[in-house]
């Protein structure tokens, strides 16, 4: 992104209370606490992924609480430093402390669905177009629904809060647990091709470049996808924080394609539970070219309405694969709609 869009970007995630006020000292801490000061710049005209990092005050000091996750506490710490830097305020104020991988697994594991019988889970952006619009069962962060189609049971999960990174990782273990066989996650992919305009295509592929090793998993779309003439098929590259995204890191990434948060952890965590995983994602930015269309105007009208063809687009992706796999029948009481 430009410097312009950049300083877009960070405006739309930072805490109201970092942008109109100088603080003595930042704190950036684990913590799903929505009984404290939520950020004006929440929107929530969404079902999912609208809540943000909130708000404590003390004194002079602002503790800044994010979902539990090692990657979104370090990347929204992050954030706010480099947000402050643009603006002329940084003075070395703003610290972080990572959470232990207890309390990131106990914040996960308050998902609670019986999963055994589910012939497909789908997880992630979007999920408003491809289910009913209010059947939604809500939990702790979360709201799900099952829906059948032609014959094969699916349940839709979105998030309120952003899954980024490492989270993501713990969604599909904790899925797995609960008795998932088969995994999707739906989303937004930056492209590292200079030939791909954001939001014309999909992404697919089942290898992913993380930074301690690379990941393969068993995937869900086999071959289908990446013989679609819409859809891109490649290797994805797993980054903690897309403020490591200069241009010393994309000389590095030859031969790669795609570039998120969260995809290698899920693929890792599929691999590792021994079940079924894919992505199918909108391509909504390009890191080596810049285009109009970026993270920092995903709201304008001209975008949405591009989105929304092509998620309708992996609605039918999946519902095609879907055939593929036998039948389910669904007994009375199952929570189960038709699609």
């Amino acid at each position: 992104m430009s410097s312009a869009s950049l300083l877009r970007y960070l405006k739309i995630k930072v805490h109201h209370l970092i942008q109109d006020y100088d603080w003595t000292r930042i704190s950036v801490v684990a913590g799903y606490d929505r009984h404290c000061l939520i950020s004006a710049h929440e929107k929530n005209d969404k079902l999912f992924n609208w809540q943000r990092p909130t708000a404590q005050v003390q004194a002079n000091h602002l503790i800044i609480k994010c979902f539990p996750g090692v990657d979104y506490v370090r990347h929204y710490a992050l954030i706010i430093a480099t947000y402050l830097n643009m603006v002329g305020r940084y003075r070395g104020q703003v610290d972080y402390t990572l959470p232990s991988e207890h309390t990131c697994r106990a914040a996960v594991d308050r998902l609670d669905i019986n999963t055994s019988a589910d012939d497909l889970i789908v997880v992630g952006w979007g999920l408003e177009r491809f289910a009913n619009a209010t059947a939604w069962t809500h939990g702790p962060g979360h709201a799900w629904q099952r829906t059948d189609v032609d014959g094969r049971r699916v349940l839709y999960l979105g998030y309120l809060h952003s899954i980024w990174g490492d989270v993501a990782g713990r969604v599909v273990a904790r899925l797995a647990a609960l008795g998932a066989r088969r995994v999707v996650y739906v989303g937004k992919v930056g492209s590292l091709d200079p030939h791909i305009a954001p939001n014309t295509c999909l992404a697919t592929g089942h290898t992913s470049v993380l930074p301690d090793g690379r990941v393969s998993w068993r995937d869900f779309f086999g071959d289908l996808a990446a013989r679609l003439p819409d859809i891109r098929s490649g290797t994805h590259v797993t980054s903690p924080s897309i403020l490591f995204e200069d241009t010393n890191w994309l000389t590095r990434q030859h031969g790669h394609n795609f570039v998120d948060p969260e995809i290698g952890h899920m693929g890792r965590a599929a691999h590792t539970a021994g079940i079924e995983f894919g992505f199918l994602h909108v391509i909504s930015n390009n890191l080596a070219r810049p285009y109009p269309a970026d993270l920092s105007n995903e709201r304008l009208p001209t975008v949405i309405e591009q989105r929304a063809v092509l998620l309708d687009r992996i609605h039918e992706i999946i519902r095609l694969r879907l055939r593929s796999i036998p039948t389910t029948q669904t007994s009375e009481g199952t929570n189960a709609c038709t699609s």
